[in-house]
């Protein structure tokens, strides 16, 4: 994907943190490449006021207000993936400025005639995150010695798996190590510019894309693979089967929010047991590679500091691995465990 240096970001009508959350993660993670962030109704305030992430980084009311944009980024991830039909306007002004607009939604821009004729016009690009012509199904591919996978799973769907693979691969690049984080969600792409998305690819190629984007990093020490879905989701568990399969992880880290106990999207769905995922988790991965759950990350969001902390000992207490929370305690627990791992798999 094109390296986009001067981005808008476009939430307008849909700020609230669970939609606009393509948003804030590309406030977080690639602050210094967003110029601003489009919403009418909070413009005057900054991205840190209005989504917690992007510091003095402003929002305005709309696209006129910026200079020197080189693309849009569609900010929001609706349930559905469906783009707004009032945003129609704001995008064609976006593609008559040469602007290139990105996009990560099921609702694809190339699809729409008035928005491929506009891009045509002014020679702007229409990129979307989703689309993807892989066909090839895995091939059981044995990966090269010396390059360990950790991968991230998760108790339900949005539980931060994206958000602890990249502060995983943070850490251990800060320690020295070659890392490198592979995307398989429309945000993390749109973080990284590469990876598979892998809830848009069809089903039976879904193991041999997840192999395909490992096969093509293997050369890294470490590769930290983006989770997706959840092994008990009654909507989602297939995704989540077929990365564990084609991108066959030495480790995993389980992900879960503290307190949730319903699956996200679904009415009174209750998730199973931590334990019992856990478990289903290391035995479905086993099928394919030696593999077993290193470590805990916690989503405390929604506990005070306090409670946080009760929490992830409470975790590791039972069961008998390292916790954190990486935005409250950082991620060293978890490098330190994928280092651990690491020297057992080479002493094999």
């Amino acid at each position: 994907m094109t390296a986009h240096r001067r981005i808008v970001i476009i939430i307008d009508g849909y700020s609230t943190p669970f939609v606009a959350k393509t948003a804030i993660s590309i406030l977080r993670y690639r602050t210094d490449d967003v110029v601003a962030v489009i919403d009418q109704q909070a413009a005057g305030q900054t991205a840190q006021q209005l989504l917690n992430a992007g510091g003095d980084i402003p929002i305005v009311e709309a696209l006129s207000a910026v200079n020197d944009a080189d693309a849009l980024y569609v900010g929001i991830a609706p349930p559905g993936g469906k783009l707004p039909d009032e945003w129609r306007p704001l995008i064609l002004e976006a593609l008559r400025r040469k602007l290139d607009v990105v996009s990560g939604l099921h609702d694809f821009l190339t699809d729409d005639e008035e928005y491929v004729a506009a891009a045509a016009q002014s020679g702007a690009m229409l990129i979307d995150v989703r689309r993807n012509r892989h066909k090839s199904t895995a091939k059981r591919h044995l990966f090269r010695p010396g390059n360990l996978r950790i991968h991230s799973v998760g108790h339900d769907c949005s539980v931060g798996k994206m958000v602890t693979t990249l502060e995983i691969q943070r850490g251990l690049a800060a320690a020295g190590h070659d890392a490198k984080f592979l995307a398989t969600g429309q945000t993390g792409i749109m973080i990284s510019g590469e990876g598979v998305p892998i809830d848009c690819v069809v089903a039976d190629f879904v193991n041999g894309a997840a192999e395909e984007l490992v096969q093509q990093n293997e050369q890294h020490e470490f590769v930290l693979i983006e989770g997706q879905g959840s092994i008990s989701h009654p909507s989602f568990s297939a995704v989540t089967l077929g990365l564990l399969h084609g991108c066959a992880p030495d480790g995993l880290v389980f992900c879960y929010e503290a307190g949730r106990e319903q699956v996200k999207g679904l009415d009174n769905v209750d998730i199973p047991p931590l334990a019992d995922q856990m478990q289903a988790y290391e035995s479905v991965a086993n099928l394919r590679h030696p593999c077993k759950i290193i470590g805990i990350a916690v989503n405390t969001r929604n506990l005070t500091a306090e409670e946080a902390d009760a929490e992830l000992f409470r975790a590791e207490v039972k069961f008998g691995l390292p916790a954190c929370d990486v935005y409250r305690t950082g991620a060293d627990k978890l490098v330190q465990a994928c280092l651990v791992l690491r020297a057992e798999v080479i002493a094999k």
